[in-house]
């Protein structure tokens, strides 16, 4: 498949994640971010296990709880706290610095060459966002802004260990291991920091069916195929397309305007899109 293809279906993850602000505030239950996260995960990954019958072996075992951690425990757990605790532009703005995290990490333990387009890939992008989602009188909390750069820290050594951390298993082996593996571990941060779940309705059951199936198991099967043939350097800049699909969906679906700073950042994420596109088809 062309690299290109890669590309475009990696790209559909970020995408789809942008989903999940919407999806949230509309059907799901307040308020209780760490059991969301836990039912987000957890049955799907045990119902893609079902599906590929075929458990880690070895050395694998390991790998899979840190990777599970740091793409879904840890990352979700301080992506919560940050929420909480910061504007949401500020927490999008602060997330956003995740593929500079990315290169710096490739090059510290894979060494990796650090490309200035990729550099400015990575700016670009985080202008882009600032622009849709900041605005002028957002405050800035310590303990939010350190869970943020915590988040995206946790996110960007996920996404550069799934690269080079590659088991000779299909892609959605993989996906089944580490969200069965993040699920798990959300368990008891779930049961010690928050009350229990209440029994959900049916838009709650629906909500949690989108972000299970599609927002977790589909989109994390196309994001580490993403990575089993792109590096992750290509990869994570794709994640401002997150930002700029909440903001979209909240213009068409919820009626919010959008400002000229908004439409303005809509174009820079779209232009740090497409030049990382360019430098993907260079490598």
């Amino acid at each position: 498949m062309p690299r290109s293809a890669d590309l475009a279906l990696t790209a559909l993850a970020p995408a789809i994640w942008g989903s999940t602000y919407i999806v949230t505030t509309q059907l799901l239950p307040p308020d209780h971010p760490l059991w969301v996260a836990l039912v987000r995960a957890l049955p799907a990954g045990l119902l893609l296990l079902l599906i590929v019958r075929h458990l880690p072996r070895g050395i694998w075992w390991g790998r899979v709880f840190i990777l599970g951690a740091l793409n879904f425990s840890i990352f979700w757990a301080l992506l919560f706290v940050s929420a909480y605790r910061l504007p949401g532009g500020v927490a999008a703005t602060v997330g956003a610095i995740q593929p500079l995290i990315v290169i710096g990490l490739e090059r510290l333990f894979f060494k990796a060459p650090v490309r200035g387009l990729s550099i400015l890939v990575g700016l670009i992008g985080i202008t882009g966002v600032a622009l849709l989602v900041l605005t002028p009188n957002a405050v800035l909390d310590p303990i939010g802004v350190a869970a943020g750069l915590g988040g995206a820290l946790s996110m960007a050594a996920g996404t550069v260990f799934s690269r080079y951390w590659r088991p000779p298993v299909s892609a959605l082996t993989f996906t089944a291991w580490q969200l069965t593996a993040g699920g798990l571990l959300l368990v008891p941060l779930a049961l010690l920091f928050e009350p229990t779940l209440p029994l959900p309705t049916g838009r709650n059951l629906l909500g949690f069916a989108y972000l299970g199936l599609v927002g977790a198991a589909l989109t994390y099967l196309l994001w580490f195929r993403g990575l089993a043939r792109l590096k992750p350097s290509i990869v994570a800049p794709l994640g401002f397309l997150s930002p700029l699909m909440a903001v979209l969906l909240g213009w068409s679906l919820l009626g919010q305007a959008l400002t000229p700073a908004q439409l303005a950042g809509v174009a820079v994420v779209l232009g740090s899109v497409w030049l990382n596109q360019r430098l993907s088809v260079k490598n």
